[in-house]
């Protein structure tokens, strides 16, 4: 699909509150506005980075995603074949646990039809890419996407401490599993967001933006806008919702990066902007509202933590690595915080460092210094002993996603507590990977602070183990049936796409050179 075959549209609505006819009423009004009639196999992406009691404000409400199924079966019924939802959540959480607490999993039992992909449980096909500036050749998606004819984006209005904001472009980090997410979500994140918009572009967005989440991704404040933007073209909805919290589109480097690729514009003078409630009148209710990007140094001003940073490994690119490890550790104090109070007064006082830092670290005898991530780097004195870090990164070109590895929470468990007990009596300890994850930080966080175990929350464990179960039951079943990867097939600008063991890879959009 060409983004630019239509101009781009955005429409902005009032909407009182989580009502689902409500909102099966205006999406339903904002899909004939557009002319837009979904068709094919329809799959439906929404935001369920996380859900439960903690994490009311994280996802796509469920209500939200019940009015859009059924505004898409009262336009598209004739000219549907499949209506799917289809995500994978974050923080090594089993996509299954995520559905069901979100209350998505009974949205999609009453809602007769709708099929469900949880993306890690599908096979994983190949995208080759030829586009100028890409960040490696290939990448791989799940099955529901490269099979989509029809792809409808299904945000959560939120801020970002990685990347300014989450809208639709942003979102797109949920169509790939842990196993190839994590590969270039690091300083180059922005990069690694634009290239993925060569997969699929969506041809109707619709985000819930009722109550949008300010702050952070995981753990953000609530918002309430009482509102929901629709619109046709990626760009120009993320112009349109960043202008609305008073962000120059241009400062967010995902979105400029795909606009000068040719997916869309950011010029609000070319994109039609219509509804109940104006741009104007948008921007009053969104006022105050806070992105959270925010350095990790400032971050941990007047805690108990102390953060050091340096710049990443490609200084020609940036000074600071947005898109990792720095920003996962603030988002998993907030995820600690979230679970246990008493967090701060646990946590010990320690030293945090990241990247190529140069200067002086002021840990005191029996304070604790981790350094994280492969780039971290360091010289000189802790107490009286003079230690040299070095670099343990590695160029992105030396990571094939096909030797890609899905790991989980258990894993990530052993890992870190072996790491940890190896270091157990040093004041410096290191945590390696690029990027070290969230998940994998909060279980760092938690050995050394005491602070309560999210993953092992006695309320939660019972749920999350048999969702954990559930997970590890239908791998080994697909596993059986050899059902890992499709053999390599190509997608790029302009190429025919060539058949993968009876599926159409995935044709790469053409944006408009212009």
């Amino acid at each position: 699909m060409n983004p630019n075959a239509t101009s781009p549209r955005v429409i902005i609505r009032h909407c009182d509150a989580y009502y689902s006819e409500r909102i099966r009423t205006i999406i339903r009004e904002g899909l004939r506005e557009l002319d837009i009639v979904p068709r094919g196999r329809t799959l439906v992406k929404p935001n369920l980075v996380s859900a439960g009691e903690m994490f009311p404000h994280a996802h796509t409400r469920a209500e939200f995603g019940e009015g859009l199924l059924l505004a898409l079966q009262d336009v598209g019924s004739d000219t549907m074949t499949e209506l799917a939802v289809g995500e994978r959540c974050g923080i090594t959480i089993p996509t299954r646990y995520v559905f069901k607490h979100s209350g998505f999993d009974a949205v999609i039992g009453r809602t007769r039809g709708v099929k469900r992909y949880f993306f890690e449980e599908e096979p994983q096909v190949e995208v080759r890419y030829t586009h100028e500036k890409r960040l490696r050749d290939y990448v791989f998606v799940p099955e529901p996407i490269a099979k989509a004819d029809f792809f409808v984006n299904a945000p959560k209005f939120k801020a970002h401490p990685w990347t300014t904001v989450t809208f639709s472009m942003k979102n797109y980090i949920g169509i790939q599993d842990d196993r190839h997410r994590l590969i270039d979500h690091d300083h180059r994140l922005n990069e690694k967001i634009a290239d993925l918009q060569y997969v699929i572009q969506p041809q109707f967005i619709a985000i819930d933006a009722i109550i949008a989440g300010e702050g952070r991704m995981l753990t953000p404040k609530p918002f309430p806008m009482n509102l929901i933007i629709m619109g046709n073209n990626q760009v120009a909805f993320d112009t349109v919702c960043a202008a609305i919290i008073g962000v120059d589109a241009r400062t967010v480097d995902h979105i400029r990066f795909a606009s000068e690729r040719g997916f869309g514009t950011m010029d609000l003078s070319k994109i039609a902007i219509s509804g109940d409630v104006s741009l104007e009148q948008a921007k009053v209710r969104a006022k105050g509202f806070d992105v959270g990007l925010i350095r990790v140094e400032k971050y941990f001003e007047g805690s108990n933590i102390t953060a050091y940073s340096g710049p990443p490994p490609d200084t020609e690119h940036t000074d600071y690595c947005w898109g990792g490890c720095p920003g996962a550790i603030e988002e998993a104090i907030e995820i600690l915080r979230t679970y246990d109070v008493e967090c701060d007064k646990k946590m010990p006082r320690l030293h945090v460092v990241f990247g190529a830092y140069e200067g002086p670290i002021d840990a005191k005898p029996g304070e604790k210094v981790i350094f994280i991530g492969d780039c971290a780097r360091w010289s000189g004195k802790i107490g009286d002993d003079l230690i040299a870090i070095q670099s343990l990164y590695k160029d992105r070109s030396t990571k094939d996603p096909h030797k890609a590895e899905a790991g989980d929470i258990y894993a990530k468990i052993l890992k870190v507590t072996k790491e940890l007990h190896g270091q157990r009596n040093a004041q410096y300890i290191r945590l390696e990977g690029c990027p070290v994850s969230v998940a994998e930080q909060v279980l760092a966080l938690v050995s050394l602070g005491k602070a309560k175990n999210p993953y092992l929350e006695p309320s939660e464990a019972v749920r999350f183990n048999e969702a954990y179960l559930a997970w590890k039951g239908a791998m080994a079943i697909r596993g059986l049936k050899g059902q890992k990867y499709q053999k390599p097939g190509a997608c790029s600008r302009g190429e025919a796409a060539p058949r993968v063991d009876g599926l159409d890879a995935v044709e790469a959009p053409a944006p408009d050179p212009e």
